[in-house]
């Protein structure tokens, strides 16, 4: 059986929140930083259900920058690779 191959090229990466951790003002500081939102919109997304999604198609690049900076104020992350539809 063959292995099914995608020529398509990776669009696009989610970064979601997966748990805060200890650090959870420097978390909301950080996501305050990288979205651009209220501090007070922010820490709402924080302390929220998660998973929550912190951004959605960024390069792999920058989303590999914004989870390091998250990871580094003590928070979870994921990355989820989005394919291109056309």
């Amino acid at each position: 059986m063959a292995k099914r191959v995608w020529d398509e090229e990776k669009t696009g990466v989610t970064i979601m929140l997966r748990a805060v951790g200890r650090k959870k003002m420097q978390v909301v500081q950080e996501v305050h930083e990288i979205t651009g939102l209220g501090l007070m919109t922010s820490k709402d997304m924080v302390e929220g259900k998660k998973p929550v999604t912190i951004k959605n198609g960024v390069s792999k690049e920058e989303a590999e920058k914004i989870k390091t900076r998250l990871e580094w104020a003590g928070a979870k992350v994921e990355l989820k690779y989005v394919r291109g539809t056309s």
